[in-house]
């Protein structure tokens, strides 16, 4: 603890805020892009190794699939109750929540639970993305990082962003798209103050990942076939068919997680949920793990791997039968990770959201290449897939390009990328105003937005605004009793309530003034005589929201409202000038400039 002091005393005296914050995205960045590195590796040798168990069986097919994504789900579920003890959090969505309501601040456990959660779900087979979970570890280790120097809430948020930034950027080798992702998944603005630690973070975690694991990603692919401007109308139909799956897989989604919400019994959960995600996996293998292969195999041209060690191999080499394969997996893909989250595994929906374009992709090139339409290249067309199901499922259109672009090694298919991510996205937002990560913290009021004046009237705690220092007096007195009560306060507002505490208007000290000092009235003088009704345009109710009192301020020259509740009872007052102060606060400490 002594040499904490030591060290926090010396950066007090030698180093601005600014200075330290550059310095610990250095830092975030390395830990982010380490933290990538071994979740990707462990999660590649523990799934090769519990993949070669087992056997095929004679119509195909391995039987151990079966019971696999029970065994990891299980697993999971008994790790987070008995070793964790507690929720390690919904992955983005606590994030952003963290973001709106607790200043930054996420719990030291989620720098590495989630990491060995998502291991156990993916090496087992659960079909979900272990972006989201670096990602969220990478969010942890910048907010704790950031605690432990005590940097302000601003700077907190920032290097938080920082572990996000350097967390995608570490796991795909893409440094923009580590950025894009902060700015459009968490709502940052881009701007001078942020762009630097950001950008450094990003770079540091990509250079480690490539010190590490050399120019290996994801999935790695090199264009070979040049866009032409003829190719353009089925660019914008596959945005459209990209918009209907983004769709799909959003509405999958909170169907089956809802369904299993619904069966309290987290071991129930975990056995319906096992057993299914088992069934699905024996009957289309691609559904294992991230699918990550898959998607390498159908961009090398390679779609008879869809047919391995399945019941139906005998149909590899068939188009319509592949076609028919490919729809199945869209449709799957969907119900297959909504399955493993819902049923207690953990994970995010990042990869599964590049796996369903790919696929979406691929379906649309190769059945106009069928129907005699013109020739389409299929790997090009799964490439915009992926980056237009990512723009529909996490409204991030400049992400999913540039990561796509990043991946590719160039931009060749920058303006197919661009216009089918700008059709999803237009055909989704209708019918979507939030990613998947955010939409149901919007529903709630816990969103911090780009729109920062909307969120500080929306996100500030009306309740700890509410002041009570106000003395009360009770319909019914003398004013006997209200000099007793002036002599006590330190305001010039007096509450006048009934005997349930119902309030029913208010004295001011001007009010009783002049008579204050006339003892003969003392007795002879009521409460109620001195007392002024307020209107409803002088009163909020708790159920109100902190947009209605600010329109209350401004109608008049109001300086303090009273604020009842839904049975008309006293809680307190609000004040222009407390009121005003939070929110000045509040944009000070979320603004990005």
């Amino acid at each position: 603890m002594q040499l904490y002091r030591n060290i926090y005393r010396w950066r007090l005296r030698h180093m601005s805020e600014q200075s330290m914050l550059l310095l610990l995205a250095v830092v975030v960045g390395l830990m982010s892009g380490l933290a990538a590195v071994l979740l990707k590796n462990v999660v590649h040798y523990a799934g090769r190794l519990v993949s070669r168990m087992g056997e095929l069986t004679p119509m195909g097919g391995n039987v151990m699939m079966l019971v696999f994504p029970l065994v990891g789900i299980l697993l999971t579920v008994l790790f987070v109750r008995y070793i964790v003890r507690g929720d390690i959090g919904h992955g983005l969505p606590s994030v952003l929540l963290a973001i709106s309501r607790k200043g930054s601040k996420l719990p030291p456990k989620n720098m590495w639970t989630s990491l060995v959660a998502s291991t156990i779900t993916v090496a087992f087979g659960g079909s979900v993305g272990l972006e989201a979970p670096i990602a969220s570890t990478g969010s942890a280790i910048g907010s704790n990082i950031g605690r432990w120097f005590r940097l302000s809430p601003k700077s907190l948020r920032l290097l938080l962003g920082c572990g996000a930034a350097g967390a995608i950027a570490g796991i795909f080798k893409a440094p923009f798209a580590g950025i894009l992702f902060v700015v459009e998944v968490f709502l940052f603005d881009l701007t001078a103050t942020t762009a630097l630690p950001l950008l450094i973070s990003a770079l540091v975690s990509a250079s480690t990942a490539y010190f590490l694991m050399g120019r290996e990603v994801q999935f790695q692919f090199e264009v070979m076939h040049h866009f032409t401007l003829s190719q353009l109308p089925f660019y914008v139909v596959l945005g459209i068919f990209c918009a209907l799956v983004s769709l799909y897989f959003l509405r999958t989604a909170d169907r089956v997680e809802g369904w299993f919400a619904k069966h309290g019994n987290a071991w129930t959960r975990v056995l319906m949920g096992g057993l299914l995600l088992g069934v699905l996996i024996y009957l289309f293998p691609p559904l294992y793990g991230e699918g990550y292969w898959m998607l390498t195999e159908l961009l090398n041209g390679d779609s008879t791997s869809l047919f391995n060690n399945t019941i139906y191999s005998s149909l590899s080499g068939n188009t319509w039968a592949t076609l028919g394969i490919l729809f199945a997996l869209i449709l799957l893909k969907a119900v297959a990770t909504a399955t493993t989250i819902g049923s207690g595994g953990v994970g995010g929906t990042f990869g599964p959201s590049l796996i369903l374009g790919g696929l979406a992709g691929y379906f649309v090139a190769m059945l106009c290449n069928e129907l005699g339409t013109m020739p389409l290249d299929t790997a090009s067309f799964a490439l915009v897939g992926m980056a237009a199901v990512m723009t529909g499922v996490m409204h991030a259109p400049f992400m999913a390009t540039f990561l796509i672009a990043d991946i590719t090694g160039g931009y060749q298919l920058l303006v197919p990328l661009l216009t089918a991510s700008a059709v999803t996205y237009l055909c989704v937002n209708p019918f979507e105003r939030h990613s998947i990560y955010a939409r149901k913290l919007a529903e709630k009021g816990d969103l911090l937005t780009h729109d920062k004046d909307a969120s500080a009237w929306r996100l500030l705690d009306m309740d700890r605004l509410i002041e009570t220092n106000f003395v009360i007096v009770r319909s019914g007195n003398s004013l006997r009793d209200l000099v007793e009560v002036i002599q006590t306060s330190r305001r010039n507002l007096f509450p006048v309530l009934d005997d349930e505490d119902k309030f029913l208007g208010v004295i001011a000290l001007d009010d009783v003034r002049k008579i204050i000092f006339r003892p003969d009235l003392y007795d002879s003088v009521w409460v109620d005589d001195l007392m002024h009704p307020l209107s409803e345009g002088d009163m909020v109710r708790s159920s109100d929201t902190l947009s209605d009192v600010v329109e209350k301020f401004k109608i008049g020259d109001r300086y303090n409202l009273v604020v009842v509740d839904a049975d008309n009872r006293y809680l307190g007052f609000l004040s222009r000038a407390n009121t005003f102060s939070a929110y000045r606060q509040f944009i000070s400490d979320t603004s990005d400039e």
